[in-house]
């Protein structure tokens, strides 16, 4: 979350006229996150979320987005529910950006969650990827195997950030579109599982937020995503009793196959080289009107070479 597009007082009156959501009391931006302008609104029946979409969100994927939340609430997953308007609509139009009213869910997110964090977390996960196996709509995952060459050719100085970064992305790059596995259970997957993205309250999953990279692909490199964004130290080391939390509940939830099993150190790599890519190229290209600093590659780049030693799943705590 960040803020991009500026949105006047005025502007959101007359954008609420058009909704049965109360009086504005309060508005504010939230300075977090990289993708989208959010701000924070209260009215006298309740708090929201409105979001304008930005440069990485494609209008055509808004309706997966928006009906996937919808599809998840109903489901019993605690989730944003966009808001429509008088007219029905939840998908509107504000300072020349697509935008969206959510409601807001109550909660933090934990910085260095511990291992009964994570195993909450994991379990949600799963109930999350078993919510959306009837989903009707489908969307590619734009930021898998087909999409990391285009960004990898795109990024330009990556030396710059660290000494053999860019030998470090493009032979792993080479090694994980030969090796990605073919077949594996698929369906809806958030892809964006990080801390900062699930909502505690005490011990336990308030909620979870930040959908717009949600796509199709297989559940296990969601899971994997996870591992790597809930599971290393500061200093970079894996801390294997979360993993084991992690894994042992999501599995209770949805159980691994042997192929997932097989197929967990090439997508642990293939996470972390996801989002070394993405971090890498929006470092060296960063948007002067963002508020907030781009996240630093270097976090992605210990987690790659520490998966480049591994062999085999028991060592993520299976």
């Amino acid at each position: 979350m960040a803020v991009y597009t500026e949105v006047s007082f005025e502007e959101l009156e007359r954008l609420l006229e058009r909704y049965d959501i109360g009086q504005p009391l309060s508005f504010k931006g939230i300075a977090e996150g990289i993708e989208n302008s959010n701000f924070y609104l209260q009215t006298d029946r309740g708090a929201f979320i409105l979001t304008l979409y930005e440069k990485r969100v494609a209008a055509e994927d808004l309706p997966f987005f928006l009906g996937l939340m919808e599809h998840l609430a109903e489901g019993g997953v605690h989730c944003p529910l966009p808001v429509k308007n008088r007219d029905g609509q939840a998908l509107v139009h504000l300072n020349r950006r697509n935008a969206t009213i959510v409601t807001f869910l109550t909660g933090i997110a934990l910085r260095r969650p511990d291992a009964t964090h994570c195993a909450s977390a994991a379990r949600v996960l799963a109930g999350l990827h078993k919510a959306g196996e009837n989903f009707d709509l489908t969307r590619a995952n734009a930021l898998g195997p087909k999409g990391w060459r285009p960004l990898a050719q795109a990024i330009h100085g990556a030396d710059g950030i660290e000494d053999g970064l860019t030998t470090l992305i493009n032979t792993s790059l080479d090694e994980l579109v030969a090796a990605w596995p073919t077949a594996l259970p698929a369906g809806v997957i958030h892809a964006d599982y990080f801390p900062d993205n699930v909502l505690f309250v005490g011990n336990e999953v308030g909620g979870v937020i930040d959908f717009y990279f949600a796509c199709n692909d297989f559940y296990v490199y969601d899971l994997a995503i996870m591992l790597n964004s809930w599971c290393f130290e500061l200093d970079g080391s894996y801390n294997i009793t979360k993993g084991q939390s992690v894994i042992n509940a999501y599995a209770r939830e949805r159980p691994l196959s042997e192929a997932e099993i097989d197929a967990l150190p090439v997508l642990m790599r293939g996470a972390a080289l996801r989002f070394l890519l993405t971090r890498t190229y929006d470092w060296l290209n960063p948007d002067p009107n963002a508020l907030v600093r781009p996240k630093d590659p270097r976090e992605y780049s210990k987690k790659l070479r520490f998966h480049n030693k591994v062999r085999h799943a028991r060592e993520y705590g299976l």
